[in-house]
């Protein structure tokens, strides 16, 4: 694997040097939601075919594949690596470090949902490993897509500073509730900022409170970049949903409302509000991508170092908001 560096010192990974030669075999780890729509996204491509999925729960895996029409309900992880070339896990959070590693182990390029991992020091030996495999190793952080298509990379210009609000409320099947707010909701918005501005966090402060889990259900950051600041709220215990964000910059600045598609822009940026034509199917696009860097026909889009500088990130807002409702307890 060929480790490249931009301007803002981000590592990027081009194609895998053993490329996969024709149709990439991808087997699902987590037979959920996510793990439904990515079988559905592999089965349909003209690049992959869906080999299976493999659950705790064997009717689970058996309703995806029935779903997906195709593939097989694998009894075990390793018969799974065994059918595969490659594999997603869409599994609970706090569980995807240890399946990362057991499938870069057994050789397999790897996607896995966000975060991946919930320490920056695990999150980086993924990274490593990976790349001392040359397998592809990408996170879903397809977000980024979406800000792409909107033109919010391509403005030549670094904010100053960046606001972000992103509120849900709570889910009706406590789903994503093994970890908290922070790695659950907010650290969409840590990796948009961190690529926003292109530099490394200067300083972090946290703070939050727990509603209706052991863990954090809202929390605050205030981070500081080497070329501005950021303030980003996430909850999962609003009574309304709510996503936005205002982006400031020395030309202007950006507002977004992601849940009406909207932006109200005073910069001279071309900034698109509504992606759905360019880019109607974010994790179909991401999922073509995994494919499109094991069978080396492009750069890996959403590598594991920027999985783990978002799960680093993470890991600090969280530590300082856990220290500030300790000590206001």
């Amino acid at each position: 694997m060929v480790v490249k560096r931009t301007s803002e010192g981000v590592a990027r990974m081009a194609p895998a040097k053993k490329a996969r030669q024709g149709r990439v075999r991808v087997g699902v780890i987590g037979a959920g939601v996510f793990g439904g729509y990515h079988a559905q996204k592999f089965a349909n491509s003209a690049h992959s075919t869906f080999a299976g999925a493999f659950d705790l729960n064997a009717e689970a895996a058996l309703a995806v594949c029935a779903k997906a029409g195709c593939g097989e309900a694998f009894r075990s992880l390793e018969q799974l690596f065994d059918a595969c070339d490659a594999v997603v896990i869409a599994t609970p959070a706090s569980t995807h470090a240890y399946l990362a590693r057991r499938a870069l182990e057994a050789g397999k390029h790897t996607l896995v949902e966000k975060p991946l991992a919930l320490t920056g020091v695990e999150a980086r030996s993924l990274a490593k490993l990976a790349l001392e495999r040359d397998l592809v190793l990408q996170v879903g952080h397809q977000e980024r897509l979406v800000f792409e298509a909107m033109g919010l990379f391509a403005t030549g210009e670094r904010p100053k500073r960046i606001e972000a609000v992103r509120m849900n409320t709570r889910s009706p099947d406590g789903r994503c509730e093994d970890v908290s707010v922070v790695f659950d909701l907010m650290i969409h918005d840590l990796d948009l900022a961190a690529e926003l501005f292109g530099s490394e966090v200067t300083a972090v402060a946290g703070d939050g409170h727990r509603a209706h889990t052991r863990l954090l259900d809202q929390a605050a950051a205030e981070l500081e970049f080497a070329n501005g600041s950021a303030t980003l709220i996430a909850s999962r215990c609003a009574t309304v949903r709510e996503r936005r964000m205002k982006i400031e910059y020395a030309s202007g600045t950006v507002e977004i409302d992601f849940l009406t598609r909207t932006v109200k822009n005073s910069t001279p940026f071309n900034i698109v509000a509504d992606v759905s034509k360019i880019l109607p199917d974010p994790l179909r696009a991401a999922d073509e991508a995994f494919v499109a860097a094991i069978q080396g026909r492009a750069a890996s889009r959403i590598t594991g170092g920027v999985g783990a500088r978002a799960a680093a990130m993470a890991e600090t807002v969280e530590t300082g908001a856990m220290v500030a409702v300790s000590a206001a307890a």
